[in-house]
């Protein structure tokens, strides 16, 4: 201990004459800028260059004459550096690992969420209305009460709570919007057509990613997308009617529908916004989704308060008649009463529909917040060939399966080909940059 504890003399003091430092040359990588987008932005690697500077000895007049590389300080200093590059890979290989099991995961909700609802509209095929008012307000109570519960176990905090309810209100208004549209358009295109329209939701979201976010997107990712919507009209379409009944449907209903999937993928593009905007504001924080989730449904079924006379009306149902048609369909829900003949798979049926819709909204969202909204898109139009797989397996209460259709497996080739082509990173520089 005694060589720790010296005289300190009466004498200039002057540095070591072998210390020097490396300059470290940094390649910026947002992780979160505007220009990056989902996976790719996940996959992608920074790395650091570290240049040596020659130490030199300048003990004689200035004149230094160079020391060995292999000094302490700058063994250490290389050691640092070469530690801050293994953290920022690892970091990267983790973030894409949770972008790729969260995609996985909302593919396989997509999945269910749409064969349950077909099967949930089998008892409740009379009141497909009330299955969508139950499931706007029904979600309102659930989302609200988890983040009651959040609130108290100190996840969502005062700062998240407070921040400014003007989005949400736009996220509201979009949603009840696309609605709307939606049910007009659906109540006169064919079942086969709609999918084939759901392709303009991807286009959309590139526009308003590009407009909006500033983002920009390098040729494979615009291409794998061009690809996967390729590869969804073949898979939809082959064996089908769909063109015949776009045409006999006229153009007034197609545009109504690619109306309420632009309101759709703005609704979408404006929640990542209020992510972002929410980090900046939370001092690199992040908005807990159930706020995002709560206040956004809450302003939905306000305005789908507003618009129930007018979506009503496209049902079929008069406004005056709309509390009688609740509670026939509350009735055939639970399947009790008079009117429960033909309710068969109620109330079973309908709830795992809502559970599962509710679990593939919150993942969509939560893949939404940690990529891009175009990611959560991708996923969720990779669950669109895999539920037409799916119901040609023999399911409960529909009836005999379909048939595969004869371009399935040619449309499902060229979706995962886009899908894969979007993920592709190029690495510019084999000797900076690295691909995990």
């Amino acid at each position: 201990m005694s060589t720790c504890y010296r005289r300190i003399l009466n004498t200039s003091i002057s540095p070591p004459s072998d210390l020097s430092f490396r300059r470290p040359h940094l390649r910026p990588v947002s992780v979160r800028s505007a220009s990056s987008d989902g996976i790719t932005r996940a996959l992608r690697s920074t790395s650091v260059s570290w240049t040596p500077e020659p130490a030199v000895d300048r003990s004689l007049g200035g004149r230094g004459t160079h020391r060995g590389k292999g000094s302490p300080a700058v063994m250490c200093l290389s050691a640092m550096g070469e530690m801050i590059g293994e953290v920022e890979v690892e970091g990267r290989r983790s973030r894409a690992a949770e972008v790729l099991a969260a995609a996985a995961v909302t593919v396989v909700l997509g999945t269910g969420n749409r064969v349950l609802q077909k099967l949930a509209l089998v008892p409740l095929k009379e009141y497909p209305f009330f299955l969508a008012q139950f499931t706007t307000f029904g979600y309102l109570v659930v989302y609200f009460s988890i983040l009651c519960i959040r609130y108290h176990t100190g996840i969502v905090t005062d700062e998240m709570l407070s921040l400014p309810k003007t989005p949400f209100l736009a996220v509201g208004l979009l949603e009840a919007l696309a609605a709307a549209s939606g049910m007009a358009a659906g109540a006169v295109l064919s079942g086969a057509s709609i999918p084939v329209l759901s392709q303009t939701f991807l286009v959309w979201q590139l526009l308003f990613s590009v407009i909006f976010l500033k983002r920009r997107y390098r040729f494979n990712q615009i291409l794998g997308c061009l690809l996967v919507m390729v590869g969804v009209v073949i898979t939809v379409t082959s064996g089908s009617v769909a063109g015949m009944s776009l045409k006999n449907s006229g153009i007034f209903w197609s545009l109504l529908m690619i109306t309420s999937f632009l309101f759709q993928a703005a609704d979408t593009i404006l929640k990542e916004m209020i992510f972002l905007d929410a980090a900046k504001k939370l001092k690199g924080g992040s908005v807990d989704l159930f706020v995002v989730n709560s206040f956004g449904s809450a302003f939905q079924a306000l305005f789908i308060c507003l618009l129930m006379p007018f979506l009503s009306k496209l049902w079929g149902i008069h406004f005056s008649q709309l509390p009688s048609y609740i509670r026939d369909g509350t009735a055939c829900f639970l399947n009790i009463g008079s009117l429960s003949k033909g309710c068969e798979g109620a109330p079973i049926l309908p709830v795992l529909f809502v559970i599962v819709n509710m679990a593939f909204n919150i993942s969509l969202l939560h893949l939404l917040k940690i990529s891009s909204a175009v990611v959560s898109c991708l996923a969720s139009t990779f669950a669109v060939p895999l539920a037409i797989y799916a119901f040609t397996l023999p399911l409960p209460y529909i009836g005999a399966a379909s048939s595969l259709p004869t371009g399935f497996i040619a449309g499902a080739a060229v979706l995962v080909s886009g899908l894969l082509l979007y993920c592709w990173a190029p690495s510019r520089s084999p000797s900076h940059t690295k691909l995990t």
